[in-house]
């Protein structure tokens, strides 16, 4: 039996405590689609499952790295398919849920990724023009490059900007022309969940108060002590970078809380970009309703059956 589940949508709308209901009902797996949440230390701010979450349910791609290890789109596809086949050959659902848009289209859809080696010479360069002309003038160079490939990637996000500037200086051939696709030859059922604005928004704030109130000042703190430059592009991210800005003596904590927040919202805002409310492929909940959990796992349900049916009608042409 192969199927695959996603559950995608912005950030706090729901998507990991729908996956964990999911998952007392039919025999599921978690394969994480956070682009935080692989990194070790990085708990409070990642808001990674707990650790009975974690013992309730099994979770794949967490804790797999070091803030300082290399982590990139390529390695993360590879990754979670071994770790989807795995759950498939034990008859299990595997359930893809995160925010991260390039993880989760990069396996739904099949993306080959460009193998091109790092050049460290060339990302140093490109590091240190990003930090003299700003991170949106390499965003522009990319864009005019490769529109295509620049509407896919965040233009905050220097360091996936910088990789695909380097793929096309090493081939000189667009990101874009490079990539193929082969979706996977098992069901998909795309689960979006979505609520007002004004709610995630609000949800948002309760979520940072929260990351404060349970330590992620002491978090930092820590991490900065283990050697772990705010430089790195796993602390650049939203929260670390502001914290540890706080934690520097260059940020007020009440300036550095809200900064989280307000870039927490712009993130809401670009997984809508990933995820469009009109995209027929994804089956859109509104997390506010009381009928979410039933209505997924009778549509779960219906994808295993599906599974089931075409894993049979294989062993029928085989046999």
């Amino acid at each position: 039996m192969k199927c695959l589940v996603a559950i995608v949508g912005p950030t706090a709308v729901g998507k990991s405590e729908l996956a964990l209901h999911l998952a007392r009902t039919v025999p599921s797996e978690v394969v994480n689609a956070d682009s935080r949440q692989v990194y070790r230390y990085m708990d409070i701010g990642t808001s990674k499952p707990t650790s009975s979450q974690r013992a309730s349910v099994p979770h794949h791609l967490i804790d797999v790295v070091n803030p300082d290890d290399d982590f990139n789109l390529a390695m993360y596809r590879q990754l979670a398919t071994e770790a989807i086949e795995a759950i498939q050959e034990k008859g299990k659902l595997p359930l893809l849920v995160g925010g991260s848009g390039l993880y989760i289209w990069s396996l739904v859809e099949g993306w080959g990724i460009p193998q091109v080696p790092p050049n460290a010479e060339l990302r140093s360069k490109l590091e240190a023009r990003a930090r003299q002309e700003g991170n949106y003038a390499l965003f522009a160079e990319l864009n005019r490059i490769d529109s295509l490939a620049a509407t896919k990637i965040h233009p905050s996000n220097t360091r996936r900007v910088i990789r695909a500037l380097e793929i096309y200086q090493m081939t000189g051939q667009a990101p874009s022309q490079l990539w193929h696709n082969e979706a996977p030859s098992f069901p998909v059922l795309i689960i979006g969940l979505t609520l007002e604005r004004s709610e995630l928004y609000r949800r948002i704030g309760r979520r940072v108060d929260n990351m404060i109130t349970t330590g992620l000042v002491s978090e930092v703190m820590s991490l900065l002590k283990k050697g772990y430059s705010l430089n790195l592009p796993s602390m650049s991210g939203i929260g670390y970078k502001q914290i540890g800005q706080f934690v520097q003596g260059q940020l007020d904590l009440a300036v550095a809380i809200e900064q989280t927040k307000y870039e927490t919202h712009r993130l809401l805002r670009h997984q809508y970009a990933w995820f469009h409310l009109s995209d027929e492929r994804i089956h859109w909940f509104d997390a506010s309703e009381s009928k979410v959990n039933e209505e997924v796992i009778s549509l779960s349900l219906s994808l295993r059956d599906e599974g089931f049916r075409m894993a049979k009608k294989q062993q029928n042409s085989l046999a």
